[in-house]
């Protein structure tokens, strides 16, 4: 381990490398490992450009393990190979021990939040511009793309139904083998509507299809609508998309729609305290050095934190917030709750280990989300999942 800071004598060694930088009491180890999103995804863009920063300036070097999928992203960070995790939405599943970890090798996981990127583009469905489709209610009876094995893409879709007061039953159910191959559909009127970022290349392909695109609708004031959406999915919040695919949005005609921020950079428990608290010192306290470095880092800044986001964050991060004066009673209270929820889970999850044979396959994995479920209500929380 080293430690930099600004009072560091630049006499030191004339052989030792000097360091240009903004934050102060950084700790970080000579190297770092973390998984993040596969080559040439915006999240493993913006992790390089952060590792550049922390290699000319703190001298950290970085080491980013790319994974296609969330187990290869995830399974090093559980297995201690990595401390750190570049993730998507499946890192609060895996809190939450549902979905693809509602299995004996998983269950939940005590996962804690660094940091997180919210910036200009939004989630959410994507409706073929021909349909005259303005809002989620408007999807009624229309054509919705499910995508099999992917958890997050179809939860997000069932949200976005949820907020106009529908559900699978309500819309024609179209399945395709993948992500990709559901924006194809789209563009061939096999189906009408498919859940994506605002600025995929998916969504821009239809975009410029003779179908065109239109993003529906999701009014704030709506009270009605996000309760039933953050029943589904909790993790969204609104956002006014100032990127989308289409050329009726922009700067200024965003899309009134939904995010969640992307990629979630999360630890265990355990995390080593110095390595949180410096990362995030430098994530803040540096941000002007690397918000233009790569799309979407300007995320990062600490004004798009969540605060009281479905994450708890990393003790030492609470405490740096503390230490500037952007924490909270209220946010406390919301950490605490956060913490007792996963408590809660893993404590149910070795009880449930104790007694249940992991090779009872489907059964072993209803039974589990029911003990789950009945844990969670005990204590007065929503299980979310069932």
């Amino acid at each position: 381990m080293h430690k930099i800071n600004k009072s560091l004598l630049v006499g030191v060694l004339s052989a030792a490398p000097l360091f240009a930088h903004s934050a102060e009491n950084v700790e970080l180890p000579g190297t770092l490992a973390m998984t993040a999103y596969g080559t040439g995804s915006a999240g493993y863009t913006q992790m390089v450009s952060i590792g550049n920063l922390l290699q000319n300036e703190y001298g950290t070097s970085v080491r980013i393990l790319p994974g296609e999928n969330d187990v290869s992203r995830m399974t090093p960070l559980r297995m201690g190979r990595v401390p750190l995790c570049a993730c998507g939405i499946a890192s609060y599943y895996g809190a939450e021990g549902v979905l693809l970890f509602a299995d004996p090798d998983w269950g939940p996981q005590p996962i804690r939040l660094i940091s997180t990127s919210t910036a200009s583009f939004g989630l959410g469905v994507a409706v073929a511009g021909d349909i005259d489709v303005k809002t989620p209610a408007d999807l009624k009876g229309k054509r919705i793309a499910y995508i099999r094995g992917d958890d997050a893409l179809n939860v997000g879709t069932e949200a976005f139904l949820a907020f106009g007061g529908l559900t699978w039953d309500d819309v024609e159910r179209v399945e395709f083998p993948g992500y990709g191959r559901s924006f194809e559909g789209i563009v061939a009127d096999q189906a009408d509507a498919a859940f994506t970022m605002s600025v995929a290349p998916p969504a821009q392909q239809l975009a410029a299809s003779p179908r065109g695109i239109v993003w529906p609708e999701l009014d704030p004031d709506n009270k009605e609508g996000w309760e039933r959406l953050q029943t589904v999915a909790p993790y969204f919040q609104p956002h006014e998309a100032t990127a989308a695919a289409g050329d009726n949005y922009g700067k200024d005609s965003p899309w009134i729609g939904a995010s969640y921020p992307y990629p979630i950079l999360v630890g265990n428990e355990d995390l080593d305290d110095k390595t949180a608290s410096s990362l995030i010192r430098v994530l803040i306290e540096d941000h002007d050095k690397y918000k233009d470095a790569a799309p979407g880092n300007a995320g990062y800044s600490l004004e798009n934190q969540n605060m009281k986001w479905v994450i708890p964050y990393h003790d030492a991060v609470v405490e740096y917030y503390k230490e500037i004066g952007h924490w909270t009673d209220d946010m406390q209270a919301h950490q605490d709750e956060l913490v007792k929820r996963q408590e809660i889970l893993q404590t149910t999850w070795k009880t449930y280990m104790d007694s249940n044979p992991p090779e009872a396959g489907d059964e072993f994995r209803s039974g589990w989300m029911e003990a789950r479920a009945k844990a969670l209500e005990a204590e007065g929380m929503k299980p979310v999942f069932r």
